[in-house]
């Protein structure tokens, strides 16, 4: 049996890496990261040599399968939208309940996302086998790394190893910026804005992504739109206008996530003001919460919901978002079996994840496998007190990647990988993160991942 041509191509690139071609490629990345801010708080943001590669038909699948599950996802967040019995099921809040009143009648979808996917390459070339993909967390309220990774992708193309590779692999990158800034636009010109925005860029200072903020303030000027970073409490509304820092603003990239914005300032913040009046255009909206939070997978995936969905919507659910449920008491169905949900939770830690709704960067992710029976019992107790969901787990893929080590040695190693795309305007995939990880959780806020651009290879 012959392996997948992609693993041919890994196995190519990993072979060119002798220690003097990584160590010249190592001195460009390195360099390259430090001056062009492509770190995560004090970290650089790729310690390995290689990018993530996927082929043609790989990537054409991936983007099938999102643009189908984002299609799913809208009609939940439109029938969200409409029906506060059915929002329930996602555990909104009162106060995000108050800014949800705040956008009645407009019905947008997301309009930048990213879905966190596991992705296992076939280990067979026979057949040209599609890899196999999960979607595990929609991260729809304010996802990261469309600057980054393209960053991190003009940088590859500069080092010594990726322009050996290409004497033999064509390669292309997944560009997401201009799909960014062209979905800026289409959204600021219907809310109404003429000429080009002035555009808030909002969030903490102290966030490791702050980085990526000056990418985009510096990609924004570039084509002639003016951006501020600012910390939300610089910010004021007063006489129909929105000010970040002084200057007055028609749109707002919001990146402070809308629970952490409700923890500091309740529904009394310059902003919501602003988006109550419909003074400024805001990307994404606060009713992006609906699908940002954990219990909106199991939303499209409890069979008490399949009418909202079409055969195919419903087919895809089932093939790659994994069996997810809220924790509570209750019956339900599992490979059409019923299934008391609690007792069914304590009798198979092996094979479950139980996750915080509103959390992110890996924080509070219990998974079964790898805690003691009383911590698992103990999480159950926190889980029917506190909003979690549970999941089924599934298989995720592991590559081989040139990665430094703190000596400054360069080993191949067997790292986790999945494969995030963004999604624009709900339809197109453009860009992708990626990130690995030596341990469980590919997350490189947890601390122990590493983030490589995604290419296509033709292979």
């Amino acid at each position: 049996m012959s392996p997948s041509p992609v693993l041919t191509a890994i196995q190519a690139y990993n072979d060119l890496c002798t220690p003097q071609m990584a160590a010249d490629t190592w001195g460009v990345l390195e360099a390259g990261m430090r001056a062009g801010n492509l770190t995560f708080g004090e970290r650089l943001l790729c310690t390995v040599l290689r990018p993530q590669f996927v082929s043609v038909e790989g990537w054409e699948h991936a983007s099938r399968v999102s643009s189908t599950l984002v299609k799913a996802f809208d009609k939940a967040y439109l029938a969200m939208l409409g029906n506060r019995a059915l929002r329930s099921q996602i555990w909104l809040t009162p106060d995000e309940e108050t800014l949800i009143s705040y956008e009645a009648g407009l019905r947008l979808p997301v309009p930048i996302g990213r879905l966190d996917c596991s992705f296992v390459l076939s280990t067979s070339g026979e057949g040209r086998t599609l890899p196999d993909i999960h979607l595990l967390e929609y991260n729809a309220e304010s996802p990261a790394a469309v600057a980054y990774e393209d960053g991190l992708a003009e940088l590859f193309f500069q080092t010594p190893l990726m322009r050996a590779f290409q004497w033999r692999f064509p390669v292309r990158p997944l560009w997401a910026r201009p799909a960014a800034l062209q979905t800026t636009l289409r959204i600021y010109r219907d809310w109404g804005g003429r000429d080009l925005p002035t555009i808030a860029i909002v969030d903490w200072p102290s966030v490791p992504t702050y980085s990526e903020f000056v990418l985009f303030q510096e990609y924004f000027a570039r084509h002639g739109i003016n951006a501020i970073i600012v910390d939300p409490h610089d910010m004021d509304y007063r006489d129909g206008v929105l000010y970040a820092s002084g200057t007055p603003v028609d749109f707002v990239y919001k990146r402070v996530l809308t629970h952490e914005l409700l923890e500091e300032f309740g529904v009394e913040h310059p902003v919501i003001y602003a988006v109550r009046d419909r003074a400024v255009c805001m990307m994404n909206r606060f009713s992006c919460k609906f699908l940002h939070k954990k219990a909106s997978l199991a939303v499209l995936s409890d069979e008490r919901n399949a009418h909202l969905f079409t055969a195919e919507e419903l087919k895809t659910i089932h093939a790659h978002i994994p069996w997810t449920r809220r924790v509570e008491e209750r019956k339900t169905l599992l490979d059409g079996e019923t299934v008391d949900l609690i007792p069914f939770i304590h009798a198979n830690k092996h094979r479950l994840v139980l996750k915080p709704n509103d959390a992110y960067g890996g924080r509070g992710v219990i998974l079964g496998w790898d805690v003691s029976d009383d911590d698992w019992q103990h999480a159950i107790e926190v889980a029917l007190v506190e909003p979690h969901v549970v999941q089924l787990a599934v298989a995720l893929g592991r590559e081989d990647f040139p990665a430094v080590q703190d000596d400054g040695s360069v080993e191949i190693e067997s790292r986790l990988v999945d494969l995030d795309p963004f999604m624009f305007d709900g339809s197109y995939a453009g860009g992708c993160l990626t990130r690995l990880s030596r341990g469980g959780l590919l997350n490189v806020t947890a601390g122990g991942g590493t983030t490589v651009p995604t290419m296509v290879v033709a292979v």
